[in-house]
């Protein structure tokens, strides 16, 4: 708990006052991947190996975008630093735990843009919903990444839409639209997300099946694997909750 609370206040001042609810979320996910660091190393290293199967497919390696790099756990910076000119992360808060290790490792070519990339504020007020229109401004850009965000996506805005009237056609449109802003991208693009999860109980059996991308046709998938985000023990020594994840 000193931890965490040392990691949130250190955050706060590095992070915009818009942004600045979303750093306890992100303490937490810092503290569960921790505890869960033996059964999440798997993902990460599936991730990982998806993310630099694209970069060493790019022709050109000038300049390479990481929606929703998080806690960098399942990014590969180092590799990506060497491999491009420029990196950059972009996710609504980067925590001062990472920006501390990004500093330690003195990386030369790697940039921070704090953003929110649900488009869920511009599908509100009746806008154009290209939550990745941004990207056609970033120069010499070679690849893009959404590593595990699209889900985090439709969960962040039911959340926010709770209560409203239309929250079931207004998320997929969120997801699709994150689909939709990949393939327009003139670059090469990696995706990697959780598409459902289920809940699993000690004898095997599936207590729960939820679907998280909301119906949305994500396209081809080149490989997926299951991520026991929620082992047995973490919640309840009862269950656990198994994340069917992709790359494509």
């Amino acid at each position: 708990m000193i931890l965490e609370a040392l990691n949130f206040a250190a955050s706060v001042p590095l992070t915009s006052a818009r942004h600045r609810p979303f750093i306890r979320s992100s303490v937490n996910l810092w503290a569960r991947a921790n505890r869960c660091q033996r059964d999440w190393a798997e993902h990460e290293r599936r991730t990982k190996a998806a993310i630099l199967s694209s970069a060493e497919a790019c022709r050109q390696k000038r300049t390479v975008v990481v929606l929703g790099s998080g806690l960098l756990r399942d990014v590969p910076v180092a590799e990506l630093s060497r491999l491009f000119d420029t990196v950059v992360l972009v996710d609504l808060v980067h925590l001062a735990s990472v920006r501390s290790w990004l500093a330690i490792q003195r990386f030369k070519n790697i940039r921070l843009i704090e953003r929110d990339l649900s488009g869920l504020d511009a599908l509100l007020a009746g806008e154009a919903v290209e939550p990745l229109s941004f990207l056609r401004q970033v120069p010499y850009l070679d690849l893009v990444v959404s590593a595990n965000l699209l889900s985090q996506i439709g969960i962040g805005a039911e959340r926010r839409l709770e209560g409203h009237a239309n929250a079931d056609e207004l998320v997929p449109h969120l997801i699709a639209a994150h689909v939709a802003g990949l393939g327009q991208v003139p670059a090469e693009t990696c995706l990697v997300t959780d598409i459902g999860y289920t809940v699993i109980d000690r004898s095997g059996r599936r207590q729960e099946t939820v679907d998280l991308v909301h119906g949305v046709d994500i396209g081809p998938v080149r490989e997926s694997w299951d991520w026991p985000v929620v082992p047995f023990g973490e919640e309840s020594r009862d269950y656990q909750i198994l994340h069917h994840v992709i790359a494509r």
